[in-house]
């Protein structure tokens, strides 16, 4: 029925007259289709705000975690450089005290910490968020574990060690562990050219370039069992620690301390110089233990 055609008529009230006009059918259908055509606009319109403005607050909260990863990715790679940090001073600890126990006679463990270096290959910045969280935790937890371990065990050592040292303060006091005289190391203990006749030959000790006049100090208590010139050495000092252990100090410029007398760690024994065979100014220092000599440097705590 509504797509027949109609007659429409107005009536003028005041002057009666008529006015008729038709309405043809197919202005119905063409109304229907703008009637159903806007109410689709509108439909349209609304569904596509409602996604886009899903869409933006999803590229929002996508961002938001993006940033909120990337930020616990750097604190995790952070975490790891001071747990390699801690691994380094635990093997700087564990070397000092190799170092005391050679000093105190005790048995030297001379082992690093077994704890792995951080791998900085599995913790480039182009590598993805997640694997680098997941991998960052394994090796925090790891190395967590491992210093937990290493620190246990430290601890147990120094305690064995201040025992032991409590027990061997004398002992200590008698060992040459502090450096005799300021200067520049220029030749170490060991196989060498000599600079007088160009051939390999060992050098018993260690040589400490030095200005004439340095001051040279006992490195460990003693008692002083030669103070005189003694041909290729100069003027020379020879201190007996004890313990079977003995320092030289040659090619002195002059000797502070007297033959027979008793000398503590740091006193004056005499100053630089270059008496004897010597090319220049320097102090040329020797340790001997039970007659053999050794390095001087296993002895210096800091050099």
């Amino acid at each position: 029925m509504f797509f027949k055609n109609y007659q429409v008529f107005v009536f003028d009230e005041k002057t009666g007259k008529k006015h008729s006009f038709t309405i043809k059918s197919n202005f119905f259908a063409f109304a229907g289709l703008v009637v159903v055509g806007i109410i689709s606009l509108v439909i349209f319109a609304g569904y596509s705000f409602t996604q886009y403005a899903g869409t933006k607050d999803l590229r929002n909260e996508l961002k938001l975690a993006e940033n909120e990863i990337e930020a616990k990715d750097n604190r995790l790679v952070g975490i790891l450089a001071e747990l390699e940090f801690l691994r380094e001073d635990i093997n700087r600890i564990r070397q000092f005290d190799n170092q005391i126990k050679v000093l105190v006679g005790s048995k030297s463990t001379a082992e690093e910490s077994n704890i792995g270096g951080i791998e900085t290959d599995d913790f480039k910045i182009d590598m993805l968020p997640l694997h680098r969280q997941e991998l960052a935790s394994r090796k925090i937890l790891s190395y967590i574990r491992d210093l937990k371990k290493d620190s246990q065990l430290e601890e147990i050592a120094q305690q064995d060690l201040i025992v032991y040292m409590n027990e061997s303060a004398q002992k200590l006091a008698s060992i040459p562990s502090i450096v005799p005289s300021q200067g520049f190391i220029t030749s170490r203990f060991g196989y060498r050219m000599s600079p007088f006749t160009g051939t390999k030959r060992m050098h018993k000790g260690l040589d400490i370039a030095a200005a004439t006049g340095t001051k040279i100090v006992a490195p460990a208590d003693g008692k002083i069992v030669f103070a005189d010139r003694d041909g290729a050495y100069g003027l020379c000092v020879e201190v007996d620690h004890g313990n079977g252990i003995k320092t030289r100090y040659a090619h002195m410029s002059k000797i502070s301390a007297k033959s027979g007398s008793m000398i503590k760690r740091g006193e004056l024994i005499g100053l630089v110089g270059n008496t004897g065979r010597s090319t220049g100014a320097h102090l040329h220092y020797e340790v001997m233990v039970n007659g053999v000599h050794t390095d001087p440097l296993a002895y210096i705590v800091e050099h």
